[in-house]
């Protein structure tokens, strides 16, 4: 979600406590709509994060030290020029808006101290970062909006600066009780009327206040009773009142499946997940949008992979319906050859030119007869070796078939066993190994990754290394995931012992999972966090009770000329689990 009001309360209440009397140093622009304030304050470092970008505006503290470009951005030079060397002297949230003025006392070009507004706007694709002088004019921002784009407000160097429309909308912070009331005087659903009329609160703390006070989230204002509008009026209060007493509760929401659900400065309690709590606000939004980032940036790099492996996936189920149809065709030759030898046993009753015979089936108890077609062309000799021949053709087709079918499947298992890992990747290692992989199966090209003196081909540049997953489970023991079909090899053939615990979904494509046990029978509990990896990194990570087997390492085999990641075992036992996030992310921390 946005930043809200609630939050950017939290994140401005933060700065109050952290950067206030903070000396800034020179401005940074790592991106067009991204500027970084270095402020030592408190006797410490920090730097603070101000973002216009439409899909994530924010404002935080910021642990993230981005590089620069070489030459720095007109806007980050007046920021420099007008803000190096002041001090912080507060930090507001103007009318509970989703905007934040930072006020900062700095040497203007004669020496004397002013006063400097960097306000950030924080409203998605109107969102900005202006700079205004002592006067309230505007020196610079990140984004200028001239007349051509907005006949309401231009922000433009020289012009004075003026908040954004507000719609009309009323302050939670200085709202009578009376008023509050009277939002739901209008037609309309009770969490729209709540987001629409006040300023700050968005659909998410919107429906808070309906749940907490036991109102329907699609229930109508025409419906309600007086009682159901204190109710509303209560919970209302009792959140605003937290805010004034900047009682937040920071925490990002996560789905079992560990998907970002959303962050909030309060409990969002109708919304169900996992509570990741932050101490503070700014850490928060860091940890949200840095996640959000990286899942992002995984699947930019991996977009050509799934695209080849799905496109590959697809042609085998193609190529899978039509050997079953010719299966299906071929079933026929039986009759074939059965023609054939009712022909010969009856050779002396047919005559050249007959073009149909009728002869006793001496193969069916029930003695029925069958209708034999010939070609009239051929004597009876040479219509029995049309059926023979054809039988021999199709019996070869139908064995030849089988195993193109059989390859399909085996070519099929393993896609979809690489389908599994490209969604494991986590690092441009990973998504390497498996570009390899595919070009070494000859999926892909394969790429050059390097190019000797001259621009010539040289030596091939080493490919990143990557290494396999490593949990340790609440007994101690060491429990290792392999993220694509090479670290699975690694791991089941070289690396685990011959006593120690293999695992994965009952044929399901997933990981391979090694317990380290030496030769010892691990503690259940250990086997049943080892269970929830196998089935969490399997196709079948959002399913309910997932079918796990497991065997000693010992009884693992791999079948000669097998593919990647595809082995054969023995002297198993299946456990079957729900996959739990909490679990796993508890194995990770110990590790």
């Amino acid at each position: 979600m946005p930043l809200d009001g609630i939050s950017i309360s939290a994140v401005v209440s933060e700065l109050n406590k952290t950067i206030i009397g903070g000396r800034v140093d020179k401005a940074a622009q790592p991106e067009r709509d991204e500027i970084i304030l270095p402020i030592r304050a408190g006797g410490e470092n920090r730097r603070l994060l101000l973002s216009a970008n439409p899909s994530q505006p924010r404002v935080c503290l910021t642990k993230d030290a981005r590089p620069s470009p070489l030459q720095a951005p007109m806007f980050a030079m007046t920021l420099r020029k007008h803000l190096a060397g002041g001090r912080v002297v507060s930090v507001a949230q103007p009318g509970f808006e989703r905007i934040v003025r930072i006020h900062i006392q700095a040497a203007n070009e004669l020496g004397d101290y002013v006063e400097r507004v960097l306000t950030a706007e924080l409203m998605g694709k109107h969102s900005n970062i202006i700079l205004t002088d002592e006067k309230g004019l505007i020196l610079d921002s990140v984004k200028h909006v001239p007349a051509q784009m907005s006949s309401v407000r231009q922000v433009l160097p020289g012009r004075e600066y003026a908040y954004p429309p507000g719609g009309g909308k009323l302050n939670p912070l200085e709202l009578p009780d009376g008023a509050f009331i009277a939002v739901f005087d209008a037609p309309g659903d009770v969490p729209g009327l709540i987001y629409k009329s006040l300023t700050g609160i968005s659909p998410a703390a919107a429906n808070e206040i309906c749940f907490r006070a036991g109102i329907d989230l699609g229930a109508r204002a025409e419906t309600l009773a007086d009682a159901d509008k204190r109710g509303l009026l209560a919970v209302f209060n009792d959140i605003m009142r937290g805010v004034r007493e900047e009682g937040y509760t920071c925490a990002v929401i996560i789905s079992p499946h560990g998907r970002l659900i959303d962050f909030s400065a309060i409990d969002l309690t109708h919304i169900s997940g996992e509570r990741r709590p932050f101490e503070s606000p700014s850490e928060m939004i860091e940890f949200f949008y840095a996640e959000r980032d990286a899942l992002y940036r995984r699947n930019q790099k991996t977009a050509d992979l799934r695209r080849v492996v799905q496109t590959n996936i697809e042609r085998c189920v193609k190529k899978c319906e039509l050997y079953e149809r010719g299966l299906r065709d071929a079933a026929e030759r039986d009759s074939l050859k059965l023609w054939g030898e009712l022909i010969t046993a009856n050779i002396y009753a047919i005559k050249r030119g007959m073009t149909r015979f009728s002869a006793r089936n001496f193969y069916d108890e029930a003695g029925g007869d069958v209708d034999i077609r010939l070609d009239p062309q051929l004597s009876p000799a040479e219509n029995a070796q049309r059926y023979f021949n054809r039988y021999n053709k199709e019996k070869r087709a139908f064995a030849a078939l089988r195993e193109q079918l059989r390859q399909n499947d085996e070519e099929l298992r393993y896609l979809e066993e690489v389908s599994n890992a490209v969604g494991n990747c986590v690092t441009e290692a990973d998504a390497a190994e498996i570009r390899d992989e595919l070009a070494e199966q000859g999926f892909i090209k394969r790429q050059d990754r390097g190019a000797g003196k001259g621009g010539g081909r040289g030596r091939k540049k080493a490919a990143p290394v990557s290494a396999p997953m490593k949990f340790i489970s609440s007994d101690g023991c060491e429990i290792y995931v392999g993220k694509n079909n090479r670290q699975n090899d690694e791991l089941t053939l070289r690396f685990a012992s011959a006593g120690d615990i293999w695992m994965h979904a009952k044929n399901i494509p997933g990981s391979h999972v090694i317990i380290r046990a030496n030769g010892q029978t691990p503690p259940d509990k250990t086997l049943t966090e080892a269970a929830h990896l196998a089935a969490y990194f399997s196709k079948a990570r959002h399913s309910a009770q997932v079918p796990v087997d497991y065997t000693r390492r010992k009884y693992v085999k791999k079948p000669s000329g097998a593919k990647p990641g595809l082995v054969i075992y023995t002297d198993n036992s299946t456990a079957y689990v729900t996959p739990d996030e909490g679990v796993i992310r508890r194995m990770a921390e110990r590790s």
